[in-house]
């Protein structure tokens, strides 16, 4: 007996249901449609937006970054969506909101859409085991590992990040397998599964690979048919492995070469090329501002499961860490920041952060086109423009509701500014 679905009998049952479609006078469409929350049409009041530039000037001389693309929507106010900087350190390049580029760990949430998907129609199991669909991780089934631990970031294993990040960045090329980049961080120390949060790139990577085996589709097929094309994302994908910048137009991605005493920061490098498979479903799609916050929109509510869905993806959140503070917690693929939900995290060339209040449909999303320091800058950059952005007034008609953040504006500008990156000169040759 065959356990595990293919795409020969996925194709049949899509076959059966276009039948049934045909014969009953209805159309797929009819079966998911996504409207976002009422949006003011309209810039946000200008004291806002000049804060909210301040804090993205703020950020780029921080982080060492050329550029910066900005999505702030608040439904009560309206909206702000810019691009500020340029390609190049040498003043070459405007940068554009058009502009596509990599989402990083923003992937970590579409890959448990796709799992919930699956175990929403009867695929398979959220607690099934995840030695019952990847090879090489008997140990997982000895320790009760399931599918949902590595959506949750709860399977105990470790992050194969500090062992990669020199190979990710001194070659792009690479071409990787996702069970061997996946290994690193499986070697390392566990914790016991179920209990405690982390954050696990591992996790994501054999979440991808369990994913593809229960369908025999791609990941990337996976992503598009129960995650883009459904919120209608023209410009986000999981690219295949092939070695490729994150689209036609894209924001061009670097780092800074690390020198004694700091980093020449005039002289970055250019990583826009890269393999996706250095990250797969763990941190491997791409997009456009645009795209990501209507994505992100959605994600907070939870929009692509019916309104009854259980289990409730967001409802048993766990601590990031013992010493965190209280209203910083993680499940579900995702950061709970305050009432916020989302992600943050970097790739080679790229920082993004993107957070959306799914009761009132406020979203911030934001890139920096440097990785050099990870995620920090994008991810406190965010939560500064949301707490900016917050007291935005109500525009005319319009009635401003209760919502606040657990932290301030203030408090993160100045985090930003003390751990701006050290520039030194390069070496005389």
């Amino acid at each position: 007996m065959q356990l595990l679905s293919s795409r020969r009998w996925r194709a049949a049952a899509a076959s059966a249901a276009a039948l049934a479609l045909v014969l009953t006078g209805c159309s797929s469409e009819d079966s998911f449609s996504y409207t976002p929350p009422a949006q003011v049409d309209g810039s946000l009041p200008d004291d806002t937006v000049a804060s909210m530039q301040a804090a993205v000037d703020n950020a780029l001389v921080a982080s060492g970054a050329t550029g910066a693309i900005v999505g702030v929507w608040v439904p009560w106010s309206g909206s702000w969506v810019t691009a500020v900087g340029t390609q190049d350190r040498d003043g070459g390049g405007e940068i554009s909101t058009d502009m596509s580029f990599r989402i990083a760990d923003v992937t970590r949430l579409m890959a448990c859409d796709v799992l919930y998907a699956l175990a929403d129609e009867g695929t398979l199991e959220l607690d099934a085991n995840v030695a019952d669909y990847v090879s090489g991780v008997a140990d997982m089934r000895e320790q009760g590992v399931t599918l949902l631990d590595l959506c949750n970031g709860t399977s105990g294993a470790g992050s194969s990040e500090p062992t990669t990040k020199t190979a990710l960045l001194n070659t792009p090329d690479r071409i990787w397998a996702p069970l061997e980049l996946a290994g690193y961080g499986l070697a390392r120390p566990r914790v016991d599964p179920g209990t405690t949060f982390r954050d696990s790139d591992a996790g994501y990577l054999l979440l991808g690979l369990a994913l593809e085996r229960a369908t025999g589709m791609t990941a990337s097929e996976l992503i598009a048919e129960y995650v883009t094309d459904p919120l209608e994302l023209t410009a986000t994908s999981l690219p295949g492995p092939a070695p490729a910048a994150p689209g036609d137009d894209p924001m061009k991605g670097h780092f800074l070469p690390a020198v004694e005493g700091g980093f020449t920061c005039a002289a970055p490098n250019d990583i826009t090329t890269i393999s996706s498979s250095s990250g797969f479903t763990d941190s491997g799609a791409v997009s456009t501002i645009d795209d990501l916050g209507r994505y992100i929109q959605a994600e907070a509510r939870d929009a692509l499961r019916g309104a009854d869905a259980k289990p409730d993806r967001f409802g048993s959140p766990l601590p990031v860490s013992e010493k965190g503070p209280s209203w910083y917690q993680a499940t579900g693929g995702a950061y709970l920041v305050g009432s916020m939900v989302g992600q943050h995290g970097w790739v080679p060339g790229y920082a993004t952060s993107a957070y959306s209040d799914p009761a009132t449909g406020f979203t911030v999303a934001v890139v920096l086109n440097d990785s050099t320091a990870g995620s920090r800058f994008a991810q406190q950059l965010s939560w500064e423009l949301a707490a900016i952005a917050s007291k935005a007034p109500a525009a005319s008609g319009q009635t401003a509701p209760e919502f606040g953040l657990p932290f301030t504006a203030e408090q993160y500008h100045q985090s930003i500014a003390d751990a701006a990156i050290t520039c030194v000169e390069p070496p005389a040759e």
